[in-house]
């Protein structure tokens, strides 16, 4: 590919992860609701999940994964209840009434936080798919390991931009003091946001 293309091909890659997805929803609602420290730490875990996925497709092995449709259902299912957890967390902090103060992110454990937000990237099926997909596009059947591992770290710069800059922006002290004083609207809204992306996996279909 030519440098115009690998440009082309990197910002639609960063649109591609930019736009509203679990991954980001994760970090918008955990960096407005524990800080700026959470949001990092929990897009170190999209990160670490997407990084897994890059990996395995550069390796052949998303053709053998998709080769075994159960293994993508399994994660269909998986991803999906694990989103409809956060949905029923996010409307049950919606319609509580309970005054809260700022939390403050020391008050949740990290591993905890990098855990969930790994687990969002490792049950989203659809993750394979796209390493799968931009490998196929962008390199040849006989490229070198070093091709793929430069593809792989050329495209993998763009998500660290993506989903640090979530976290930095939805932890600023602006975003923070509207969640405090709309706490309930927001909640509302990540419910419904993160119940129509597990809907979204189940209907989907994976090919």
């Amino acid at each position: 590919m030519t440098g115009y293309e690998l440009l082309v091909l990197w910002f639609a890659w960063v649109l591609a992860g930019a736009s509203p997805g679990p991954a980001t929803l994760g970090i918008a609602s955990t960096s407005m609701s524990l800080g700026r420290r959470a949001g990092l730490i929990f897009a170190l875990g999209i990160l670490s999940g997407g990084a897994v996925w890059g990996v395995i497709a550069a390796l052949g092995m998303s053709a053998l994964m998709l080769a075994n449709a159960w293994v993508f259902e399994v994660l269909r299912y998986v991803g999906a209840a694990y989103l409809l957890f956060l949905a029923v967390k996010s409307l049950r902090s919606a319609l509580s009434t309970k005054l809260q103060t700022t939390p403050k992110a020391q008050d949740s454990s990290a591993l905890r936080i990098y855990a969930k937000g790994a687990l969002i990237h490792l049950t989203n099926p659809k993750a394979i798919l796209s390493w799968g997909a931009v490998y196929a596009i962008s390199l040849p059947a006989d490229a070198a390991p070093a091709n793929v591992a430069f593809m792989f770290a050329f495209l993998y710069s763009g998500g660290i931009l993506v989903f640090t800059g979530y976290a930095l922006l939805f932890s600023s002290p602006r975003v923070v003091q509207a969640y405090t004083r709309l706490r309930r609207w927001f909640e509302a809204a990540f419910a419904l946001l993160f119940g129509a992306a597990a809907l979204k996996i189940l209907t989907t279909r994976l090919a």
